[in-house]
């Protein structure tokens, strides 16, 4: 993809809602992109069969390390070397057992050599490439990383050994976002007595491990306590939006990396039961059909008695006039709002957990248009129309919905975000206590789904 982008507008269709003029190029075949939220049972990939690498040697199975190799002197000091510097990534060299790797050099090329250094490897590739937090101390964190797979840690191990660079194959872990060297350099700069600072750089970093560790040329992703979604492209942000996050407590915004599947344009929307039944909605509009027509509700009731109340498009949805459909179990989707004023708000923790965006026609004619699912004209001709329709896309987008405390912001600028939700306490709490060695992929955390996107405020 070529690094200039051709997003000139046209004049504004809809107030504050515009469409790009052009499309991106084509994205390369070789990109993947990060699967949606599932578990993988994947074990490590078998290693190839190749005289000219190092062989792992027959041993059974362990859960502390996926492999025992044979490590010369020379790899073992460079590992020694790696150990003693890994706290420029944050990390902390004690968890990797230097001084026993260290006795293990001077004693000598053999078995107790091989384990150790097998071992410290291990535990780098796997903090360096997933994040040396574990799961439980990660709140509401529903992504899940396919550095794993992609990346499996006896193919590092024997790829660094064959190649002699021990160093280099630990850094081909860290993620490629530019905001990740943006912390790390800020670590360099600060001094260590200012130990709070140097614990939150450090905690950012660890979250951005979370994460693919190659967001993929295009996407779209929101930091949370920021209030702001970027559409970026080459790791460059092409478009900026203001959002509305959900309010701590049970409708505070989980973390997600999901799929732009398509665009929903004059969006209905079912009722959920807490207000149909729970707030009567559901009687007052059988009971008054008028006002019901008048605030765009439809009601039905079934033999059972049982009521259901879908909401029409229009301009006052309470989804406004778009939604991007991206399924989830948890029902997190971006969409518009009808109370647009909001975006005016400094403090925008204000929804039951789904994302409200500013400018979101003009955020949904972008991804149809991009996604190839309709042109220009058709977007426009589309949104105008004021009939529910769906534009399926063919070229999907990934949706990364983020929380970090200190990031580069909207203009580069690396700043603090309040913590509204707390989820930084866990982190560092497990940054400080010892190495977690065995690690689950996913979280056994409760998964609230989000059944109520209403608000009135």
């Amino acid at each position: 993809m070529g690094s200039a982008l051709a997003l000139a507008l046209v004049a504004p269709v809809f107030a504050q809602e515009r469409a790009p003029e052009s499309l991106l190029p084509p994205a390369a075949t070789s990109q993947t992109t990060p699967p949606r939220n599932a578990r993988n049972d994947a074990t490590v990939i078998p290693l190839p069969t190749n005289g000219s690498v190092v062989q792992p040697l027959t041993l059974p199975p362990t859960p502390q390390y996926a492999a025992v190799m044979q490590w010369n002197a020379s790899a073992a000091g460079k590992l020694l070397e790696a150990i003693e510097g890994i706290g420029a990534e944050g990390l902390d060299p004690a968890d990797y057992q230097a001084e026993a790797l260290r006795s293990a050099i001077a004693a000598g090329e053999g078995a107790a050599l091989d384990a150790q250094a097998s071992r410290a490897f291990t535990w780098l590739v796997e903090d360096m490439r997933d994040g040396r937090t574990p799961m439980d101390a990660r709140r509401q964190w529903f992504v899940v990383d396919p550095d794993p797979d992609l990346l499996p840690t006896g193919q590092v191990m024997q790829q660094a050994l064959a190649s002699g660079d021990i160093a280099g194959a630990l850094q081909g872990l860290a993620p490629t976002h530019p905001d990740y060297q943006a912390l790390k350099d800020a670590l360099a700069e600060t001094p260590r007595a200012s130990t709070s600072r140097r614990n939150l750089i450090r905690a950012n970093m660890d979250r951005w491990r979370w994460l693919a560790r190659d967001l993929g040329s295009q996407y779209l992703l929101t930091n949370v306590p920021e209030f702001q979604l970027r559409m970026t492209v080459n790791n460059r942000i092409i478009r900026s939006y203001r959002t509305i996050v959900g309010k701590p407590g049970r409708t505070a915004t989980p973390q997600l990396a999901e799929t732009v599947e398509g665009v929903i344009f004059n969006p209905t929307w079912t009722v959920p039961q807490s207000i149909v039944r729970g707030e009567g909605l559901g009687n007052r509009v059988i009971g008054n059909p008028g006002w019901a027509r008048a605030n765009g509700y439809r009601g039905t009731r079934a033999d059972n008695g049982f009521i259901t109340v879908v909401q029409q498009p229009g301009p006052g949805n309470s989804l406004g006039m778009m939604k991007l459909d991206m399924p989830n179990p948890h029902a997190i989707f971006l969409h518009d709002t009808p109370n647009r004023n909001l975006f005016n708000n400094e403090q925008r923790a204000l929804s039951h957990g789904c994302i409200r965006t500013e400018r979101a026609l003009e955020l949904a004619m972008t991804i149809a248009i991009l996604g190839q699912g309709a042109s220009k004209e058709e977007a426009v001709e589309i949104a105008r129309s004021g009939e529910y329709t769906r534009v399926p896309v063919s070229r999907s987008m990934p949706v990364y919905i983020t929380y970090f405390t200190m990031a580069r912001d909207i203009d580069g600028e690396l700043r603090t975000f309040n913590d509204i939700y707390g989820r930084d306490a866990p982190v560092l709490a497990a940054l400080k206590a010892p190495r977690v060695q065995q690690r689950d992929r996913v979280t056994d955390e409760e998964l609230i789904v989000i059944e109520d996107d209403l608000q009135t405020t």
